[in-house]
């Protein structure tokens, strides 16, 4: 019976989800691109986001041996990209419009978007660096040297906030030096399709642009950008077709999704272990089908948006943490598995899969909190934020 209880996942989630919200009247419109909803939303995902790497580390069809293998979070396994293509999404709207709603944005863009971003990377790097010594595993100075650089991923979840910073860079030094608004949203988007030609021709390994999912999902950065500069033109014409749009792209998930199943099975990401002579092709065709489903997916997310308005005090509280829980919750999802990270054992395995959440989340949220903190201190935000807040009160 204990093993069955992870499933109750699939019914606390929507409930998480959907507690508090509220279903637009007729005629009228809630606006899903607000931050307040995008971080709601976000919080949620980051939920989901948990659960896909737990599920990588009990039930995934790769692990060895098989008597490892424990059901309950199949659904979560291999959804990863397109939980994060949302994030990459807003990554590019928000820059854009920020860009163009903030008087001199530019200016101290790289400590306020690039700086945290890499802090962030750093911080947990040390954190897991001090915890795979700690585990027992053993390496040379060049191992550790590796691993501090975040060359070899010391903690296995920041592929994402390696890659980010670069584009950030491509939106500034685009946005700064080019007059043209088009061709500023050109150029960024020029240099995030050129990493990914660059990541589609190299084979996987253990270092930077290591696999699919370092590229597989960023083309949403550009969208974003994209979508924010036509939102005036492109959300009257939602709303003037909404319904037919809504029901399009909902029901066209789960096809999409198994198409991009399809096209993994057919073309393949992994066509180096056979040698073949087209492999190059085969991940950008394989690469393709996933282009599909996450544009798909954000579309769909934000149309339903439109209609409904998300948003209770545990996901709002949880839409402030999304970066420190993304890259911390991943050091319990280790320590409860079988090996960290695939290395040396490790100390506390779980396997009540509903206990290993419970773990991960109890013990990662306020880590999260203490990460978020530390990140304050180091930046200086936290001492600003509480002397604006004494400012808003006096006036």
């Amino acid at each position: 019976m204990g093993k069955q209880l992870i499933y109750s996942v699939y019914f606390i989630l929507p409930i998480i989800l959907l507690w508090g919200a509220k279903p637009a009247k007729r005629g009228e419109w809630n606006d899903s691109f607000a931050l307040d909803q995008t971080k709601v939303f976000q919080g949620f995902l980051t939920i989901c986001i948990m659960l896909h790497h737990i599920g990588q580390k009990t039930c995934a069809s790769w692990l060895f041996p098989k008597s490892r293998i424990i059901p309950g979070l199949e659904f979560f396994v291999p959804i990863g990209y397109i939980l994060v293509s949302f994030f990459l999404f807003f990554n590019g709207y928000g820059a854009y419009k920020s860009y163009h709603t903030k008087k001199n944005y530019l200016n101290g863009f790289v400590k306020k978007r690039v700086l945290p971003v890499v802090l962030s990377l750093y911080s947990t790097t040390v954190i897991f660096f001090i915890a795979r010594l700690l585990v027992g595993e053993k390496m040379d100075l060049p191992g550790a040297l590796l691993y501090l650089s975040s060359i070899k991923l010391c903690n296995p979840n920041t592929w994402y906030v390696i890659v980010l910073p670069f584009f950030y860079l491509a939106f500034y030094f685009s946005f700064r030096f080019i007059k043209k608004d088009g061709v500023a949203v050109a150029a960024t988007t020029a240099f995030v399709l050129l990493y990914i030609l660059v990541g589609t021709s190299i084979d996987h390994n253990d270092y930077l642009i290591r696999g699919e999912w370092w590229w597989n999902c960023v083309h949403m950065f550009p969208i974003g950008i994209i979508f924010a500069k036509y939102e005036d033109k492109i959300i009257p014409h939602l709303k003037k077709y909404y319904w037919v749009y809504a029901i399009v792209a909902v029901l066209a998930v789960y096809p999409l999704y198994l198409y991009s199943v399809y096209a993994q099975d057919a073309f393949s990401y992994y066509g180096e272990n056979f040698f073949a002579p087209d492999k190059v092709m085969r991940r950008r065709l394989t690469l393709l089908s996933q282009v599909f489903v996450t544009t798909d997916f954000v579309f769909a997310a934000l149309l339903l948006g439109m209609k409904v308005k998300i948003g209770n005090r545990f996901l709002r509280f949880m839409g402030t943490l999304t970066l420190e829980f993304y890259l911390i919750h991943g050091l319990f999802v280790e320590l409860f598995d079988h090996t960290f990270d695939g290395g040396v054992p490790s100390p506390f395995p779980i396997r009540n899969v509903f206990l290993y959440v419970i773990a991960v989340f109890a013990l990662g949220l306020p880590s999260a909190i203490l990460l978020k903190k530390l990140h304050q201190v180091i930046l200086g935000t936290g001492k600003k934020k509480a002397e604006n807040k004494l400012l808003n009160k006096a006036s």
